[in-house]
């Protein structure tokens, strides 16, 4: 994606199932579960840079011992410095013990590490402040191990100021920086509730205080207190949890919107947001790994025992189409043949756009993630040249006037040619604090192929997609603009995005999407300024009414207009005017339906068609035209907490 797009989080947990000292005899370690835990957190590092955090729970500890620990850090690289932080903490218990191998008792009395419950999480921020204390996981500390939480989690709340209040009515005091502490407090609500019925149920029964702890942890019921807890929640979210005497959850939006799956072995039982990772770490095939279904909450007791069960009523499945375009690993299959047949599904747009000259056209793409989808798309385009010189040669042959030449002509001359036009060179220096500096260093974060394309070629180059539009105007086409091509093609593999997301993607503000603006430029082009302040109207009038009744009047500025007046009005918004080049710049965005036709079963659309698939969403949606109107800056979600 040229317009950098900040990813969704993502989370990873490893439950083990055997002793530690199993570990150690087969796998030579006590920390075996620590380095898979790790894995499966470097091989998601693509879902959030803002910072990181791990934390665990040990098993059966005894009275007066630690059991819940956590680390957090923001530094640049804080996943590796964490864990090499806790290598070294490893290393000098070993030293100051003067053990010469690990001992098992050993790790889990005194590492703090050393458990069977082991979480992480990649962290990037949609709202609230930036701070090590942002990063998850949370923690809510008791001196009951039934009572203390930690959560975690790949979510975004839209009504996380309707859950607020729900806490300040019952007398609490929520912190409003962030909705994770909502979905913390929540959740911890409902288990002191679960746990203060236990404990007087208990005492009444006479049971001594000494065996109340592990009688209650043994009654708690956690998958109902969790979906008591999320009976109101409105968002997108994939949440673990940890209770301190072992308890485990980790539940899935009723819609699906975030993804997260799960691994179960003799060994383990582990989850993470994408499929891949777990088969990579694990060795694992592909049909050991399944999606927790939407709605569905998975519980792991202390003792072991799993329950997989609903917690809400089934909901249309609309899981975020970005996972499929941009964010999750390429190397999952599913994901490799869907970005390729996003790419194969513009074949007829780009052949429109070179008017079908393949002689004179050089295929490319920029950045590197959209590498798989630029292979599809050369699939696509040869196979269309094949029919074509099928075509050909079969009425030569007809006409009598096929020969060896005509043949030779055919098939070697006029194929798609496919070249690395641009290269990733460095990355952009956080150092450079003045904006002038950073646009101008950002110009060369790319490097170009010289001499590949030639001054009569059109350059068609393949995006994931196109959201803000000023990369590509500042820096990407002024970096192709060196070619000297007659035209340039910039394809997005993604169709118009028009609308903000609230499920967990930083596309809150309307007016920094490229589309948008091109459809307000548009509008008062054509005299119609009246639209703009009607739409206004009628999205104030829709805050006035029940979350559940409100609809999308935003929908009515892109009815006026074709996709392709869009395309052409955005083609016109990011030439790079400062360029010493006067060739053509177009922009084709990919069709709603060929991305539905790409991706395999439901898919959710609302960034481009506006249709949401939560109440939360058409109240964001109207409360961030409302902001822009009205010129106040910041995520629309933001501003409810």
């Amino acid at each position: 994606m040229s317009d950098f797009l900040t990813h969704e989080c993502g989370i990873a947990a490893v439950r083990l199932r055997k002793p530690i000292a199993y570990y150690k005899d087969r796998y030579q370690t006590c920390l075996w579960g620590l380095h898979k835990l790790f894995l499966l957190m470097e091989k998601q590092h693509n879902r959030g840079q803002d910072g990181t955090g791990i934390g665990c729970v040990k098993l059966d500890m005894p009275i007066g011992q630690p059991y819940v620990f956590r680390r957090r850090g923001i530094a640049k690289d804080a996943l590796a410095e964490i864990f090499r932080k806790e290598a070294k903490q490893f290393n000098k218990l070993h030293k100051k013990r003067n053990l010469k191998e690990e001992d098992p008792a050993m790790v889990k009395e005194h590492f703090d590490f050393g458990g069977e419950i082991l979480v992480g999480h990649l962290r990037y921020g949609t709202s609230g402040d930036f701070d090590e204390g942002c990063c998850h996981p949370y923690l809510r500390r008791s001196n009951w191990p039934t009572r203390t939480l930690m959560v975690l989690g790949n979510f975004n709340m839209t009504n996380a100021n309707e859950l607020n209040e729900t806490l300040i009515e019952r007398g609490q005091h929520p912190v409003f920086g962030t909705d994770t502490q909502t979905v913390l407090e929540e959740i911890g609500y409902h288990l002191d509730e679960a746990h203060t019925d236990l404990y007087r149920k208990l005492k009444q029964q006479g049971v001594p205080g000494r065996e109340m702890p592990q009688r209650i942890s043994s009654e708690l019921d956690v998958g109902r207190l969790v979906a008591e807890s999320a009976l109101h929640w409105d968002g997108g979210y994939a949440i673990c949890g940890v209770i301190g005497n072992g308890d485990m959850f980790v539940m899935r939006d009723p819609r699906g919107i975030r993804p997260c799956h799960m691994l179960i072995t003799d060994e383990v039982i582990a989850f993470a947001s994408e499929r891949v990772p777990l088969m990579t770490v694990f060795e694992a095939d592909e049909h050991q790994v399944h999606a927790i279904d939407p709605g569905s909450i998975v519980t792991i007791k202390a003792d072991g025992s799993i329950t997989d069960a609903p917690f809400a009523p089934p909901q249309k499945f609309t899981p975020c189409s970005f996972e499929k375009i941009y964010f999750s690993r390429g190397n999952d299959p599913q994901i490799y043949r869907e970005r390729k047949a996003l790419g194969a599904a513009m074949v007829p747009q780009v052949v429109d756009a070179i008017g079908g000259n393949f002689d004179k056209s050089v295929f490319s793409f920029i950045p590197n993630t959209a590498e798989t989808a630029y292979y599809g798309l050369m699939d696509g385009l040869r196979l269309h040249r094949r029919k074509e010189v099928r075509e050909e040669i079969l009425q030569a042959s007809a006409d009598g006037t096929l020969t060896a030449d005509r043949v030779d002509e055919l098939i070697l001359r006029n194929w798609p040619r496919g070249e690395k036009i641009a290269h990733k060179d460095i990355k952009l220096r956080t150092f450079i604090s003045q904006e002038k500096e950073r646009k101008l260093l950002a110009s060369h974060v790319y490097d170009i192929t010289y001499g590949a394309v030639r001054t009569d070629d059109c350059l068609v180059v393949l995006d994931d997609s196109i959201v803000r539009g000023n990369t590509l105007k500042s820096s990407i086409l002024q970096i192709l603009t060196r070619t000297q091509p007659h035209k340039i093609v910039i394809c997005s593999t993604a169709p118009q995005i028009r609308y903000p997301d609230c499920y967990g993607i930083d596309m809150s503000e309307l007016d920094s999407f490229i589309v948008f603006k091109a459809a307000i430029e548009l509008t008062r082009r054509a005299g119609r300024q009246s639209l703009i302040d009607l739409i206004y109207q009628k999205c104030c009038e829709q805050m006035k009414l029940p979350a559940e009744q409100r609809k999308n009047p935003v929908q009515e500025l892109y009815a006026a207009f074709t996709d392709e007046e869009l395309s052409a009005e955005v083609s016109r918004m990011v030439y790079p005017e400062k360029a010493a080049w006067t060739g053509e710049v177009q922009v084709i965005f990919q069709s709603i339906e060929n991305l539905k036709s790409s991706i395999k079963g439901d898919s959710g659309d609302w960034y481009f068609t506006g249709n949401y698939p939560t109440a939360g969403g058409y109240t964001m949606v109207n409360l961030s035209y409302q902001l822009w109107y009205e010129g106040v800056s910041g995520r629309s979600y933001g501003q409810l907490l």
